[in-house]
């Protein structure tokens, strides 16, 4: 039976980040239930195509709209089985709302399962919830990540770092490798 895995989304989310893992997991059969602070089950979030092509830092371009299928109002942290946090500029203005970090906090305590990708080690700084884990992030996070006590990853682009349950990468071109790692915390078996 799949697990249940509640992600914590915003206006201006990666694009990749967001749809990339919300279809994946469906796909092996978890249930995924997308959430936006004062938004309900139909509203969209804008998504945000995030680029590497040169400049200094990421260029940035309008995405899709992401449909999300849950009430944020409404949703329990202890009714699902893991959490999952895209990047992007979201976790921006999301580390900003106290009921988001309680459920970031409740995920930690429980030690149940957290996969945050590129700036969504911005929210898992900001509820204090890496102090002494080995955290990826994007780039431009180190000094947050390392701030709230974690140690920074400094790993390509297309890796992922696994801490005990809570996986973590610098950017999409890494999902490969953090989906693999979060479905192994997960506990889940893909046969061929």
């Amino acid at each position: 039976m799949g697990k249940k895995i509640l992600m914590l989304t915003g206006d201006f989310t990666e694009d990749y980040e967001t749809m990339v893992p919300f279809q994946a997991l469906q796909m092996v059969g978890h249930t995924v239930h997308a959430v936006c602070p004062d938004k309900k089950a139909g509203d969209y979030v804008l998504t945000a195509v995030h680029d590497f092509d040169g400049a200094q830092t990421y260029s940035e371009k309008p995405g899709h709209r992401f449909v999300l299928n849950a009430s944020f109002a409404e949703v329990k942290a202890d009714d699902y089985d893991a959490l999952l946090i895209p990047g992007g500029r979201a976790p921006e203005y999301l580390r900003m709302n106290k009921q988001v970090l309680t459920m970031v906090q409740h995920f930690s305590r429980a030690d149940k399962p957290i996969a945050a990708v590129c700036h969504g080690a911005q929210l898992l700084a900001a509820a204090g919830v890496i102090r002494g884990k080995r955290v990826s992030a994007y780039p431009a996070c180190a000094a947050e990540v390392e701030l709230a006590g974690a140690t920074y990853a400094d790993i390509a682009v297309d890796q992922a770092v696994t801490d005990g349950k809570l996986v973590t990468a610098p950017a999409w071109p890494a999902h490969p490798a953090w989906l693999a790692q979060f479905l192994a915390v997960l506990g889940t078996k893909i046969e061929g």
